[in-house]
C-alpha cells in the first residue's frame, strides 16, 4: 500500500501526517521546531517527525514557512521566525536525510491545496485562500494548481497596503500593510495599548492573548470590540480589492484569527461587501473546513506529485 507523509514546518512546531494517496489521514506526529538552532536542526526535526509516524512511506511533501522556489525546492527568503532558513535547499537536504522523493511548497500554498483536495474548496476552479494568524498569507488556486508567480513569490497578501493600516509598521519593514493591523499579534498589541493598565487586564490571571480579546469582545468590552473591528476592517479592505482583481469562485479563510467570533466575521463580511464591484458581489466568503490539518493534506499531495 502506497503511503505519503505530509509535513508542515512552522516557526514553533513541526507536524507530520500519514496520508493515503486517496486523502485519508491515518496518523499524526508533532515536535517543537528548533528554530534558533538553525536549518540543519529544523531539517533533522522534520525527518524525525516522519519516522515517528511509525510506518514506511513512499514520498514526503512539505509545506514550509517562507517563500519557496517551486522549481529548485529552495527557500528563497524567510522571516526571523526561522533564522537562517533563507537559502536552504529544503527539497534536496530533506530527501538526502530520508532517501525518499520530496515535494515542497510554501505552507499557505499547502494549506490551500489541502482545502481543495479534501476540504471546503473542493470542486471550485478559482480559489483565493488567506491564512490570518501570526501573519497574513495568501494563495491563489487556478484549476486546483497554485499560482506561484515569479520565483514562487505570489500570494503575499499580508503586504497589501490598506487605508485601515495607514502608518502602522509591518514586520516586513514596510508601513501600512494589512498584516500590521489584521494579524493576531497586531490586534493583541492594539488591545494592550488601548486597554493600558485597566484592572484585570495583565495584572490578573489572564495575560493578553487574541483569545482573551475575542472573549471580551463577545462579552461587549468596548476596547476589545474596537480592536476586532479594526483588524477585520483592514483585512476586509484587502480581501475586497483582491476579489475585484481575481474574481475567484470562493474566498476561504484559515488560521487562528479566523476562529474569532461573530463580531470579527460580521465586520469582515460587511467591509468586503462594501468594496466589491457589482460583477463579483456574490462571491462567497467562508472559513476553511480542515483547520490546521489543511496544510498536512496539501503537503501530502505535494508528496504524491513528487512520487509521480
Amino acid at each position: 500500500m502506497t503511503l505519503l507523509a505530509g509535513v508542515d514546518i512552522g516557526g514553533t512546531k513541526t507536524a507530520a501526517a500519514l496520508v493515503t494517496p486517496e486523502g485519508v489521514l491515518l496518523d499524526r506526529a508533532t515536535l517543537p521546531t528548533p528554530a534558533r538552532q538553525g536549518p540543519a536542526a529544523v531539517l533533522d526535526t522534520a525527518a524525525r517527525a516522519v519516522t515517528l509516524l511509525g510506518r514506511p512511506v513512499d514520498a514526503v511533501g512539505v509545506g514550509s514557512a517562507g517563500v519557496i522556489d517551486p522549481g529548485t525546492g529552495r527557500v528563497r527568503s524567510a522571516t526571523s521566525a526561522l533564522p537562517g532558513w533563507g537559502g536552504t535547499d529544503l527539497r534536496g537536504l530533506l530527501a538526502a536525510r530520508l532517501g525518499l522523493p520530496v515535494g515542497v511548497d510554501n505552507d499557505v500554498n499547502a494549506h490551500a491545496l489541502g482545502e481543495h483536495w479534501r476540504g471546503a474548496a473542493a470542486g471550485h476552479a478559482c480559489v483565493l485562500l488567506l491564512t490570518v494568524g501570526t501573519g497574513v498569507g495568501g494563495c491563489v488556486l487556478i484549476d486546483g494548481r497554485v499560482h506561484h508567480g515569479a520565483g514562487g513569490a505570489a500570494g503575499e497578501a499580508g503586504h497589501l497596503p490598506v487605508p485601515a493600516a495607514a502608518g502602522l509598521p509591518c514586520p516586513c519593514g514596510g508601513v501600512g500593510h494589512v498584516e500590521a493591523a489584521a494579524s493576531g499579534p497586531a490586534m493583541t498589541a492594539a488591545y494592550r495599548e488601548l486597554a493600558g493598565a485597566r484592572p484585570g487586564y495583565e495584572t490578573g490571571a489572564a495575560p493578553a492573548t487574541l483569545r482573551l480579546v475575542n472573549s471580551r469582545a463577545q462579552d461587549g468590552d468596548p476596547t476589545a470590540l474596537t480592536v476586532l473591528r479594526a483588524g477585520a476592517t483592514a483585512l476586509g479592505e484587502a480581501v475586497g480589492g483582491l476579489v475585484n482583481v481575481l474574481a475567484p469562485d470562493l474566498v476561504l479563510l484559515g488560521g487562528g484569527v479566523s476562529r474569532c467570533g461573530p463580531v470579527w466575521w460580521d465586520t469582515l463580511r460587511t467591509t468586503v461587501a462594501s468594496h466589491l464591484v457589482p460583477a463579483v458581489a456574490g462571491t462567497p466568503l467562508r472559513a476553511g473546513s480542515l483547520g490546521d490539518d489543511a496544510a498536512l493534506y496539501g503537503a501530502a499531495l505535494l508528496g504524491r506529485e513528487a512520487l509521480a
